[in-house]
């Protein structure tokens, strides 16, 4: 019945009072990657679809009560999900996520920031990089992607991992670069599309291509949702040409043939 309801407003606008009865309420938990995408591009979809999307954040993984896994084990009631492609791999293969409703959205470099005002060091390069790091007093990095990937393999790389131990540490549920903007971390390193919002800090620009590692943002509709059919609405327009500005707008790359 709702698909045809939506099919006779698209024909008759005077109808849409009639439709809005009959409108989806979608629940959907984002990581911060695509936070200032989505807030971009929901209340076009509403206005679009007539459909209320429930908003929550979370991160895609770590073990706080916010966390996407976390609030799928407890139950809480989510139609679609957005977060790390891998993460949500996981979570399709424990069934949690329905396989074939997969979507790859956009991706995301690493980048670096520093306090707004603060001297700006040279992280151009990997020499340059691995002298500010141990130059730093203090060093954030989250507790999703971004950070797993720095603290288990780029500081292993860059051969500090033992001189920097004492003064690097993970941010759990928290923006990096509010962190950074307080003046509680003198350097931090999060996704670009997360630092690109926050006020109070100035990005020193992406990792050297070298160190670079990017990370796919992915959706896909939760086993058991009761608006599949919306929910499948939804991810189609976030991947949809009409949704590639805001994405490329807050710092995402949208993924080719999107």
């Amino acid at each position: 019945m709702r698909t045809l309801m939506t099919r006779v407003v698209t024909l008759c606008g005077f109808l849409l009072l009639i439709t809005a009865a009959h409108a989806a309420e979608l629940h959907v938990v984002s990581s911060g990657g695509f936070a200032a995408a989505y807030k971009s591009l929901a209340p076009v979809f509403e206005q679009k679809t007539g459909d209320k999307l429930v908003i929550g954040w979370g991160p895609s993984m770590g073990d706080t009560p916010q966390a996407v896994p976390a609030r799928l084990k407890r139950g809480e009631k989510i139609d679609v999900v957005i977060m790390v492609g891998y993460a949500l791999g996981d979570l399709i293969k424990e069934g949690k996520v329905v396989a074939d409703s997969r979507v790859d959205l956009a991706r995301s470099g690493i980048g670096v920031v520093v306090r707004q005002g603060a001297p700006h060091p040279d992280i151009s390069t990997i020499e340059g990089l691995k002298r500010t790091l141990l130059a730093a007093k203090s060093i954030a990095y989250s507790d999703s992607a971004s950070g797993v990937y720095i603290s288990n393999e780029m500081f292993k790389t860059l051969g500090i991992a033992d001189q920097i131990a004492g003064k690097a540490r993970m941010i759990p549920a928290e923006p990096v670069g509010a962190v950074v903007a307080r003046g509680d971390a003198e350097i931090g390193f999060q996704q670009i599309s997360e630092l690109k919002p926050i006020k109070g800090i100035d990005l020193l620009g992406p990792l050297p291509a070298e160190m670079q590692q990017y990370t796919v943002f992915s959706a896909g509709i939760v086993a058991g949702s009761e608006q599949p059919q919306a929910a499948a609405a939804l991810l189609r327009f976030l991947a949809s040409p009409e949704a590639k500005p805001a994405v490329v707008d807050s710092g995402l790359e949208p993924m080719q043939g999107k």
